[in-house]
């Protein structure tokens, strides 16, 4: 092969076939570099299954995995309010592959907490919030009190004041409570418990006075007269509960508190992921299914652009720093 055109055709036969050969290498590389997603996506919940948190998140969960074409696992990390969970998601690699849904302790965390291995407002990027979720103060009839005039009134007579449950420390429950009682001008005592199940037992024996409840945990308690629901939270009603006034409307000015459940994901992650959880999200929550589900757990859709999202949860976090130190709570170590 020593005449220079054979071996120029040689060296270009031989070219053209590693080519070829490499072709179905090289293009299946390309896709798993380029294509979103090709693996399953897990999704973080900082609170344990069964949780209002954790309910929501699985009724979008396999509505987004069949649109997406890839697995959402839901990963329960209960622990510390939601501040176990937080950390993972964190540390996790920006790419699409963790995300979190989380409640508005999101917010709450960077006061309750004197130090947190993470920076709540540099580590995460907001993708929507899913769902607006009043509490709703609820009481056991057996204490004959049949509206918020008359819980306040009662707290008033009682020089110790009285008590309420919450689902821990910080928890959203217990700020809620604590926005309630600071604009009501009245003294109760935070009875902090593991979570809404315990608190909701305590309430219905009455060895706790109120609750300010998720509404999924203490609907049929309502419904079958167990339990009085004196107001929502909220800062309008709930659309499950459509006849109980918001606590603004019932008298207390300024106690609104708003209960909400969002997805956020790792600082970095590439934008035009975090665009398409957020699209993937509002095409879940349109669907009759997801509707119906949301209205069982007394939850309203409630969506944001991941821009107004951020600047939301960054506003949020100095509004509770300043509810922290009203009601006087010390961070946890």
């Amino acid at each position: 092969m020593s005449n220079p055109r054979i071996q120029r055709r040689h060296l270009t036969r031989i070219a053209l076939a590693m080519i070829a050969a490499a072709s179905p290498w090289l293009a299946t590389s390309a896709q798993a570099q380029g294509a979103w997603p090709n693996k399953p996506i897990r999704v973080v919940v900082p609170f344990a299954a069964g949780s209002t948190t954790d309910i929501i998140a699985r009724a979008i969960s396999d509505k987004m995995a069949a649109s997406l074409g890839q697995q959402l696992v839901v990963d329960n990390r209960a622990g510390a309010s939601g501040t176990i969970g937080q950390g993972m998601v964190a540390a996790a690699e920006p790419d699409g592959y963790t995300i979190m849904i989380h409640s508005s302790s999101h917010t709450v965390s960077p006061s309750t907490f004197a130090k947190l291995p993470f920076d709540t407002l540099t580590a995460f990027a907001g993708v929507t919030p899913i769902s607006s979720t009043p509490n709703v103060l609820v009481i056991s009839p057996a204490k004959n009190i049949k509206s918020v005039k008359d819980l306040i009134a009662a707290a008033k007579a009682n020089p110790a004041g009285l008590n309420f449950a919450s689902a821990g420390q910080g928890s959203a429950t217990h700020l809620n409570a604590e926005k309630f009682k600071l604009a009501a001008g009245i003294n109760a005592t935070n009875i902090p418990f593991k979570g809404s199940a315990e608190a909701v037992s305590e309430v219905l024996s009455g060895r706790v006075d109120y609750y300010f409840s998720p509404i999924a945990p203490v609907i049929g308690q309502i419904k079958g007269g167990q339990l009085v629901p004196l107001a929502v939270g909220s800062s309008r009603r709930a659309s499950a509960l459509p006849d109980v006034p918001t606590t603004a409307e019932a008298g207390v000015a300024g106690s609104e508190f708003n209960f909400w459940i969002g997805m956020m994901v790792p600082a970095k992650t590439p934008r035009e992921i975090v665009l398409r959880l957020n699209a993937e999200v509002q095409k879940a929550l349109a669907l009759p299914e997801v509707k119906e589900r949301f209205l069982q757990l007394g939850a309203d859709a409630w969506t944001m652009t991941p821009e107004a999202f951020d600047a939301y949860i960054k506003t949020e976090i100095g509004s509770n720093a300043t509810l922290v130190k009203a009601a006087g709570l010390s961070p946890t170590q």
